[in-house]
């Protein structure tokens, strides 16, 4: 089968995914694959991504078709490269099919193109290539946590999915307190042990000091969640505040794990304080 040559632009993205400068391809890695498939190396002291895009036009320009590029791909995606780095190939994946789309290709599970109806427009290219919804069914996630940030993550945007999730916490404590209070403040209204050692709601029977600790600990978590993201995210202009797709991944995580110890606290039946 001859595959059509990639428009060069196109390519040059694919090489900025494989080559990205802290997670991509090592240096030698991409002259071991150059190497490995015969292709020529031409600048190989130059940064990877050009190495990589130099080489690679290089041989599609030769050979008048993309044979050579889906080779490379098929070489450094192949599974076996990431048994120990799953999320390395996913993340991978992920980045090169929002690409791989425009030119009517999408990257299987198995590290091989696929033929597929290519996208014209950046929000076709996202949707398709979107993989934050299946990690977080992969993960379990939390029913409330998807609800409150299904519009955010399908834009991937981060910094409001995080924003989000902290507020989605929040409001489960409210709903299972009956208070009105927010953040920090709303985590002690409802969880601290205070002098009579009886919290709004508990976690546990805590009757012995373990059990203390775990409700002091689940609170001092809850807290941390507020002041490193809720805090931060609410206050910081979103260009000065990067979120990442791991920090969503790993927030998110937190939050469904929060949702579901708050969905087992049982209230004790004391009155709020005034």
């Amino acid at each position: 089968m001859v595959i059509a040559s990639f428009d060069e632009t196109h390519l040059e993205q694919v090489c900025a995914v494989l080559a990205e400068t802290s997670t991509g391809l090592t240096g030698p890695e991409i002259g071991s694959l150059l190497s490995q498939l015969g292709f020529d190396d031409p600048e190989p002291t130059i940064t990877k991504r050009k190495r990589l895009f130099a080489a690679l036009c290089n041989r599609q320009r030769h050979d008048q078709c993309g044979n050579s590029v889906a080779q490379f791909i098929h070489k450094a995606m192949d599974p076996v490269r990431y048994t120990a780095k799953r999320e390395v190939f996913d993340s991978r994946r992920h980045e090169l099919n929002q690409i791989l789309g425009f030119s009517g290709y999408s990257l299987g599970e198995n590290g091989k193109l696929m033929v597929s109806k290519a996208v014209h427009t950046l929000d076709e290219a996202e949707t398709r290539a979107d993989r934050l919804r299946a990690e977080l069914r992969r993960r379990n996630v939390h029913a409330d946590v998807l609800r409150f940030c299904r519009a955010e993550l399908l834009r991937s945007n981060y910094f409001h999915a995080v924003l989000e999730a902290t507020k989605s916490v929040a409001d489960k404590i409210r709903q299972q307190s009956g208070l009105t209070s927010d953040g920090a403040q709303l985590v002690d209204d409802a969880f601290a042990l205070g002098k009579t050692g009886i919290p709004l709601l508990a976690f546990n029977s805590l009757r012995t000091e373990t059990e203390r600790n775990e409700q002091n600990g689940m609170i001092n978590l809850m807290k941390g969640m507020f002041s490193a993201f809720r805090n931060t995210t609410a206050h910081a202009a979103k260009i000065s505040w990067t979120v990442t797709e791991q920090d969503a991944f790993d927030l998110l995580t937190l939050a469904s794990l929060l949702h579901r110890r708050i969905d087992s606290a049982v209230p004790t039946g004391r009155a709020p304080t005034p």
